[in-house]
């Protein structure tokens, strides 16, 4: 049964009737940006249910995430749980296709539920992640407005729209894919099939995941407006493309921002390291920050690659090597004696708050499967990256770090083919080659594209206020006060 804590009723903003529920993809590259969406438009006096997966909220281990955001700032915050439609103790990262699964085909029910029981209490806006595949069908039955909330690029997520095109095109969906430019989809500059999401590259597109994302992409059709965690500098002539089709907002970067102030957020699904002290002992700019990511998986072999790789190059390194890296099944998948041998150059974390790793002054690199929401982060702290993608949106995102805006170099030249000694030779280019300074120089400009968004008159500042306009609107219509 659905769980739900109520905690702060008494809301005297003028937005009281706004009240949006939110449902996050359960997987932690999407929890995070959901979790600052929802202090971001508690914050413009909306009054928010932000919902977690049991199982979640059982990894995160912390109760009600939002209890300290509620008491420092007073915010209408709610938090409610629902089940995945699995048990707890169910291995997500083993079983991964049985997860998307249940994902696919069970969970929605849980969600009817779960609206069902908040209708009551004045929730009026659903905005659940673009992966979802039943938004629009719910939000109908319950008389919500609809929003999709897309946590990556704009680039990817016309791609994905456009399948129909692909697929005429024989770019997607054909047994023999086409390796020529893709240079007919709307608002997109030609771009080579190597660069778009993985799965979209793939011929078999009978998978569990093609069928979330070809229903997921038929739904986010219906729905009333998209959100999306990137910025109108960045990818302007997409955004305005996708626009003429449905209401697009780039409203990002979404982000956690405020670790200063001591509240942050715990949404980690694994318990984070603290690695502050042993950076404070290391010169500026001298450590390598090595991650990828909460959900994808690297070969064993790939991982022995770049493990010598970073013990040649002799740089000093936090690697965070997630416990289900290679699989849930791989005790230790780095190479025996690597510890020993990288000695104080180095430390191997399972999860830490990234965002305290990057900002801290000793980060002079990052290499990153290239997460979009890591991108962002990156960019924010100003590190340069070095490009190792695996799958999904990450083969996209790295065409736009190195090709596009040239903030970060790949770290193997052939993606398929990883060695140790490019590995090494790419780890020393980007922390003290020639090439580090340019790159430090783009970074820098991009990053004030960021601030810029964000300043009052910014264009995610101007268009997160439409959005909000546009929600009063169809509220007003749905209420019958028009």
């Amino acid at each position: 049964m659905a769980n739900v804590k109520n905690q702060n009723p008494n809301n005297h903003h003028k937005h009281h009737h706004l009240h949006a529920l939110l449902i996050p993809y359960p997987f932690q590259g999407h929890v995070n940006p959901f979790v600052h969406l929802a202090i971001k438009l508690a914050s413009q006096g909306i009054t928010v249910t932000f919902v977690n997966t049991h199982y979640n909220h059982h990894q995160i281990n912390s109760g009600d995430i939002f209890a300290g955001v509620r008491s420092e700032s007073g915010l209408d915050i709610r938090y409610a749980t629902v089940s995945d439609g699995l048990p707890i103790g169910f291995d997500r990262s083993l079983n991964h296709d049985q997860y998307q699964s249940s994902l696919l085909h069970v969970f929605s029910a849980h969600v009817e539920e779960l609206v069902a029981s908040l209708v009551g209490e004045g929730v009026n806006v659903m905005i659940a992640d673009t992966f979802f595949v039943w938004p629009s069908v719910v939000a109908k039955k319950f008389g919500l407005v609809c929003v999709s909330f897309w946590t990556e690029a704009a680039l990817v997520f016309s791609l994905y729209y456009h399948m129909d095109l692909l697929r005429i095109h024989g770019h997607f969906g054909a047994q023999e894919s086409r390796g020529d430019l893709i240079d007919y989809v709307p608002g997109v500059k030609a771009i080579n099939p190597k660069d778009t999401a993985s799965y979209l590259q793939e011929t078999d597109i009978s998978s569990v995941v093609h069928q979330i994302i070809i229903k997921a992409f038929e739904d986010v059709k219906k729905v009333d407006f998209v959100l999306c965690n990137t910025i109108h500098q960045f990818e302007n002539r997409t955004i305005q493309a996708l626009n003429s089709k449905i209401p697009f907002y780039a409203i990002g970067p979404i982000i956690p921002f405020n670790l200063q102030t001591g509240s942050s957020v715990t949404t980690s699904l694994w318990s984070e390291s603290d690695c502050t002290q042993w950076l404070d002992a290391k010169p500026d700019g001298s450590v390598i920050y090595i991650s990828f990511g909460s959900y994808a998986h690297v070969t064993k072999k790939d991982l022995v690659e770049i493990a010598h790789g970073i013990l040649m190059s002799k740089v000093n390194f936090v690697w965070v090597v997630r416990p289900d890296i290679v699989s849930s099944d791989e005790n230790n998948p780095l190479p025996e004696k690597f510890e020993s041998e990288a000695g104080d150059r180095g430390i191997v974390i399972p999860w830490c708050c990234q965002m305290t790793v990057l900002s801290h002054r000793s980060i002079g690199g990052f290499l990153t499967h290239c997460g979009w929401n890591s991108i962002l982060e990156s960019i924010w702290c100003e590190v340069p990256l070095l490009c190792f993608p695996l799958l999904t949106d990450q083969v996209t995102n790295r065409k736009l770090v190195v090709d596009d805006w040239e903030i970060g170099m790949n770290l193997c030249e052939d993606r398929g083919f990883v060695e140790r000694d490019e590995v090494k030779m790419s780890i020393d280019r980007l922390m003290c080659g020639k090439s580090r300074d340019e790159v430090k120089e783009a970074i820098r400009r991009v990053k004030m594209s960021l601030e810029g968004a964000l300043t009052n008159d910014g264009s995610s500042e101007k268009n997160l206020g439409l959005f909000i306009d546009g929600l009063w609107a169809k509220v007003g219509i749905t209420n019958g006060k028009a």
